[in-house]
């Protein structure tokens, strides 16, 4: 028994009024089969040595032991699933309409009854994937009002955005697990999603760094890691380069400019559109070693004022292009020829 408060009251064991514990002891019982102890809390009685609940007590000590019983099943607890409806800011009724479950499912599973299986793998898939979960909301919009939808959408979607950094990371990491040990393709480094970010926004920040779209930066990426390579037998990001038309690119750059701390905007024009790169707010750059910077403002003085076409023209007259197969990664080795020092 452990004493957790003490009050003057009056006592419903033996009706006088005396100082009252209020205590938690350990318990076992049998639920759906399964023996569980758990810890039940009492109003305690010294005088007649007796336990009596309270209806309060008698709510909570139900719902310690089917927690107890989730946490043996590994299943969420009841305040596992209210935080879960807390950070989307939606109510039990919604959540259970959009389930689909009946308006009073949520309800009961905060309460007394336990989830199956089923329905608690869908309530952790929903607090873990907010993008799934903003998927069925659209889907399930008929299902609520305007103004709750509205509501939703909006706290989903700053969950989403919040979490959409790592999804993306994870994505491009998965390209890259083959590589990850090769020297010659990677620049013996581990693919640094920091460093990239920050290099990119150095070279946006850079008042020396004119017209930055998309084409320039990954030439200017691709001369940054392999002139790093050439000084100190190490890529800047851990990046793996292969040959297109116009020059070197790193594998997953689609998804590398989406990269949170990286800004950038798309003009249109007659003929398609680009990417121009943005100033950063504020960034302190601090993933970069002094060698990552001395390196960087090297191709910024060499590069930085050139136009698309003219460091296209440059990086196909570098060994590694000239070298390396349309499609095929770039080896580091072809940096010790590379026309920086």
């Amino acid at each position: 028994m452990r004493l957790i408060s003490s009050v003057n009251k009056l006592c419903l064991c033996c009706m006088e009024k005396h100082e009252v514990n209020f205590v938690e002891v350990e318990e076992t019982n049998v639920f759906k089969g399964e023996k569980i102890k758990y810890k039940a809390r009492y109003e305690y009685c010294d005088k007649a040595d007796e336990y009596y609940s309270s209806e309060d007590m008698i709510e909570y000590n139900d719902i310690s032991m089917k927690d107890e019983y989730r946490r043996k099943k590994r299943l969420l607890t009841y305040i596992d699933i209210i935080n879960i409806r807390k950070k989307y800011s939606i109510s039990q009724k919604d959540l259970s309409n959009l389930l689909g479950w009946g308006e009073k499912t949520i309800t009961r599973y905060e309460g007394h009854q336990v989830q199956d299986m089923a329905h608690d793998a869908v309530l952790r898939k929903i607090s873990s994937d907010p993008e799934w979960f903003l998927e069925l909301l659209e889907q399930g919009k008929d299902k609520i009002s305007e103004t709750a939808y509205e509501k939703y959408k909006n706290e989903i979607s700053k969950e989403y955005e919040a979490v959409k950094d790592n999804y993306l990371r994870k994505a491009i990491k998965s390209e890259y697990i083959k590589y990850e040990g090769k020297e010659e393709f990677n620049g013996n480094r581990s693919l640094d999603f920091d460093k990239i970010v920050d290099v990119v926004c150095y070279f946006a920040d850079s008042d020396k760094v004119s017209n930055l779209f998309k084409v320039k930066l990954m030439k200017l990426l691709w001369y940054a890691d392999f002139l790093s390579f050439k000084r100190y037998g190490h890529s800047i990001t851990g990046m793996v380069y292969t040959i297109m038309p116009m020059g070197a690119v790193p594998i997953g750059h689609k998804s590398i400019i989406d990269l949170k701390g990286i800004s950038y905007e798309e003009i249109e024009y007659e003929n398609g559109s680009g990417y121009k790169f943005l100033k950063s707010e504020g960034s302190n750059y601090d993933a970069l070693s002094e060698e990552d910077i001395s390196v960087l403002d090297t191709v910024i003085k060499e590069l930085g004022g050139y136009t698309k076409e003219r460091i296209v023209e440059r990086m196909h007259r570098e060994d590694a292009y000239v070298n390396t197969s349309r499609g095929d990664v770039i080896n580091y080795r072809y940096a010790m020829n590379l026309g920086l020092d």
